[in-house]
């Protein structure tokens, strides 16, 4: 694969901490697939068997899945050189847990599990890039749980305001739109934005576009308790 930029592949988390000649040296020697999807095109469906390692080269992905009503939720995006579904490569229920759509066009990279097992087995550092992958996935699912959990848009709001606000910042920037939060609570827009407002309004916080002033750090932790 002549046209391979290697160097790309160093952002991505599987090849942490190796140089491009390093990731380069890997692809020669592990058979690997490359494969694309046009804008909008399904990559893999609920339910769907993991039989492959893939990471995004070129675009983003997205998962999302849909409620018993039909209303679809965005878990998240997947932008280049993210991995798809890597803590269920392995496992007795290694089957994708979302569908994965395209939201740009799509270039993937995959090794079939037999030889990422082979790989693994064979680089120590590629083996705890993974491991730390398959970590922080679990990590942010189970802080996704606690959103589901969450029964109004205001706790979920401001439990993510806190989150993103780690150790006692007073300010932060969202790296969202407000459509984006939607998708990511589940909700309709409007309802973010009315929130959002809410919280404003109370006192709690002091919001300029992206940029948001934690104003009642106190008050906001108690809007995740509300039923």
């Amino acid at each position: 694969m002549d046209y391979m930029d290697y160097n790309i592949l160093t952002g991505a988390p599987l090849f942490k901490g190796m140089s491009g000649e390093a990731v380069q040296s890997v692809l020669k020697s592990t058979p690997f697939r490359i494969r694309n999807f046009k804008s909008g095109s399904l990559i893999a469906q609920n339910g769907e068997t993991v039989t492959a390692l893939m990471i995004i080269v070129n675009g983003t992905a997205k998962g999302e899945m849909v409620d018993e009503t039909g209303r679809v939720i965005k878990i998240e995006d997947v932008p280049a050189p993210g991995a798809l579904a890597a803590a269920f490569v392995f496992g007795s229920r290694n089957r994708f847990p979302v569908n994965v759509v395209a939201i740009s066009d799509v270039e993937i990279l995959s090794f079939d599990k037999p030889d990422f097992l082979k790989l693994l087995k064979s680089n120590e550092i590629i083996l705890v890039n993974y491991l730390n992958i398959i970590s922080n996935r679990s990590q942010f699912l189970s802080e996704k749980i606690k959103f589901l959990n969450f029964k109004t848009i205001r706790g979920k709001l401001a439990h993510f305001i806190i989150q993103k606000a780690e150790n006692d910042k007073t300010a932060i920037t969202l790296d969202m739109t407000q459509a984006d939060l939607a998708d990511f609570f589940g909700v309709a827009r409007p309802s973010v934005a009315r929130a959002l407002g809410e919280l404003e309004q109370e006192g709690f916080i002091e919001a300029s576009g992206k940029n948001i002033r934690i104003l009642d750090r106190k008050g906001l932790s108690g809007l995740t308790m509300e039923v």
